[in-house]
Parts: structure tokens; sequence; C-alpha cells
């Protein structure tokens, strides 16, 4: 099964919005293999945006990034990554669908109260590098029958 990472941010956090968070993704038939509250620091940081490191807006997402805890964590099933970001709505909130995280949740696009993996490649190097002792196999026999044919 493909596996995809999402991260709550700080903002996310501090307004409560994990559990939320993940009811959408269990409620959507998908496994918690992984959940991880963390203070990261600028080198993980860095080392995950590193992509975006010559954006203008770069200073200010690692000032914002740094300024609380965020949530990590690992969801397994079919097609979990493209399903994934659907379930969290586009990357500008206002061009979210209403029954979307951000669409529900946020407003302003530097505020968008989630991160999630864009691809399956990028989903297996942000699980290495948030998660470097590994996540959690395990079977949901029983469940996994009524979600999947």
């Amino acid at each position: 099964m493909e596996r995809t990472y999402i991260m709550v941010k700080p903002d996310g956090v501090e307004r409560g919005l994990v559990g939320e968070i993940i009811k959408r993704f269990e409620q959507k038939g998908y496994q918690l293999v992984a959940l991880k509250l963390v203070s990261p620091t600028k080198q993980l940081l860095e080392e995950h945006y590193k992509d975006l490191k010559d954006k203008p807006f770069f200073p200010s997402l690692m000032t914002y990034m740094l300024s609380g805890p965020v949530v990590g964590m690992v969801w397994r099933g079919k097609d979990a990554v493209k399903t994934g970001r659907r379930i969290l709505g586009e990357t500008n909130p206002l061009a979210s669908n209403p029954g979307t995280i951000r669409g529900d949740f946020c407003i302003d696009m530097g505020r968008n109260l989630c991160h999630g993996s864009d691809a399956v490649e990028s989903a297996e190097r942000e699980i290495a590098l948030w998660f470097p002792s590994g996540v959690v196999e395990w079977d949901r026999k029983r469940v996994n029958s009524l979600i999947y044919e």
C-alpha cells in the first residue's frame, strides 16, 4: 500500500485541529502508521523545504514553521498521496472547495494549516526525514476487508 506524509503546521496545532485532520483521514479509510508531535529544528525544516529555499517567501516560511510544534503523520492506503492532497485541498485555501481541510479551516496561503506530500517519491523522502526510525507496519485485517475489494 502507498504511504503519504502529512504535517499539521503550527497554526493547526495551536488551533486544536489535529484531531479533525486525523478524523478525516480515518473516515476516508486510511491507516495511521506513524504520528509525532515535534518542535522541528531549523536544519530539519531546511531539508524538508529545500526545493523552496530560493523563493522570496522562504525566510518567512522558516520563521513561521519554527514558531511552534508540528504534528507529522504517515498514512497508508490505496492512492494515499493523490487522495490525501484532495482531502487537504488546494495549497491556496481560497481555491479549496468546502469540505476539504483547507477549504473549511484556512484563508491565507501562508497559513494553509497543513502539508501533504505531492508525489510518492517525495512522500518516501519526507517519511524517512521525519521518521528516521521507521513507521509501525501493521494490518487491519477485518477493517481492510470492509474498505478494499
